[in-house]
């Protein structure tokens, strides 16, 4: 054999041995045929997220996992370094679809879904740099954009309009980490979306939208285009999901209570992060190895009640980090309320108690953001709040459509049908909204509690 392929001509050996090398990818069989459903995604802030213990959640990953349930079919994940190769994948037939944060662009050799919610794009700068008055300012700028977006498509636009406008297209780079490197200053301006906007101001106050760019979009996920069947199976799942409530719900969940907070609450909570949870995180973690519960949504609860003030003290008579009563203190065990360990383990218990008290069949995290309201309304009015929520045809397993019934508590046509009579259920609202904000921003900002292993002492056994 070697002897045959040495006395070949050149090219007939290159020809040979090129027809030899690997073959193309081939296109993956219809999601049926296969047994699962393979989805094109990205790691997003929104769409597509892992946590510290590997599991997946996000908006759209929610959402495809319902498709899957809608179909009746498995759903497996593949995610790339950024939309422009996910979207490549679906053309090239290496997956059914692609879903990450996708905004419709219809030059592209796709089919769209029906749009899962409407987004706008802005330049965002940091507060005090070179203002931006209008689309003119941007002359002599350098705009990062996240490549393979609406948002790059009208930046580009600009750029034919203004040649001075320079456009950088960091490879592999997502919004997040767009608006931190332009927090920190080492990017002159970002063009994204305004959620992403809110979700980065969030941690990084000084981050402001200076210039908001023309017309509107809807994300979309990306089908292939001779897969008609297919495209009318997703978007008849997306039309039902839409009728019954449970994609606004869904929307709610991940970002419906992002821009409650304003840049002074925001500020004022990061300055806190810095000087005052160093002096109870101890505390906070024995809470969580003691009920279970996140040490970092326990601290929110805490910071919401008390900004972290272990002598915090209401006109109520409610005291201390948690701010207990003094009824609720006596049934927990606790004899100082202004000390801030026994008021942070005390609080942590009288959650744990309030999450163990509601029906088995209210899943998190709307358990969590119920029982957060209870904390501060008491059981009894929160239970009375689930039967007007019966009464009115509402869900009350869902936070969703409690927080839209526990205002109708200070009401007296409403008030006078409970035991508990009326209460301010409004103010338990914004509360747990608060506490959903301060929470997302401690995940972001601090470490999951890793209980501490027993040290061994020098010669003691394994």
């Amino acid at each position: 054999m070697r002897c045959f392929l040495s006395c070949l001509p050149v090219f007939l050996l290159s020809f040979l041995l090129a027809a030899c090398g690997p073959a193309e990818t081939p296109r993956i069989p219809d999601y049926r045929t296969l047994g699962e459903l393979r989805i094109a995604t990205r790691h997003d802030a929104i769409s597509y997220r892992v946590d510290e213990e590997g599991r997946a959640s996000g908006f759209e990953h929610d959402l495809l996992l319902a498709l899957g349930d809608s179909l009746d079919i498995p759903i497996k994940f593949v995610p790339y370094p950024d939309a422009t190769r996910a979207l490549d994948a679906v053309i090239n037939g290496q997956v059914h679809m692609a879903a990450a944060g996708l905004g419709q662009n219809d030059r592209l050799p796709l089919a769209w879904s029906k749009p899962l919610r409407e987004v706008d794009y802005v330049i965002v700068g940091r507060s005090g740099s070179r203002g931006v008055s209008g689309e003119r300012d941007l002359a002599g700028r350098t705009l990062s954009v996240r490549r393979g977006t609406l948002a790059a498509d009208k930046v580009s636009e600009i750029r034919k309009r203004l040649p001075g406008v320079n456009v950088h297209l960091p490879v592999r780079a997502g919004e997040e980490k767009l608006l931190a490197d332009l927090a920190e200053g080492a990017l002159d301006l970002v063009a994204t979306d305004r959620l992403h906007y809110a979700f980065a101001a969030r941690i990084h106050p000084e981050l402001e939208i200076v210039h908001e760019l023309p017309g509107r979009s809807g994300i979309a996920w990306a089908l292939p285009r001779d897969q008609a069947s297919f495209a009318t199976a997703v978007d008849t799942f997306l039309g039902d999901i839409s009728a019954n409530g449970r994609l606004a719900r869904l929307a709610d969940r991940y970002f419906g209570h992002v821009r409650r907070l304003d840049d002074a609450d925001i500020t004022t909570f990061l300055t806190r992060i810095r000087e005052r949870l160093p002096h109870y995180r101890a505390f906070f973690h024995e809470a969580e190895a003691q009920t279970g519960i996140d040490w970092r949504y326990l601290a929110a609860v805490a910071y919401q009640e008390s900004h972290w003030d272990p002598q915090a003290t209401s006109f109520t008579g409610v005291r201390g980090m948690m701010m207990l009563t003094a009824d609720t203190a006596d049934r927990l065990g606790v004899n100082n309320r202004l000390d801030p360990r026994q008021s942070i383990l005390g609080g942590a218990r009288y959650l744990a108690m309030l999450n163990e008290q509601l029906p088995d069949e209210i899943p998190e995290p709307d358990r969590s953001w119920m029982a957060t309201a209870a904390y501060n309304l008491g059981m009894g009015h929160m239970n009375g709040a689930r039967s007007i929520a019966r009464r009115l045809g509402k869900d009350d397993h869902a936070w969703w459509d409690m927080k839209s019934v526990l205002p109708l508590l200070s009401r007296p046509e409403y008030a006078q049908r409970l035991k508990s009579g009326p209460a301010r259920g409004g103010e338990a609202v914004v509360m747990t909204e608060n506490v959903r904000n301060y929470h997302d921003i401690l995940v972001r900002l601090e470490a999951p509690y890793e209980p501490a292993l027993p040290r061994l002492r020098l010669g003691q056994a394994d």
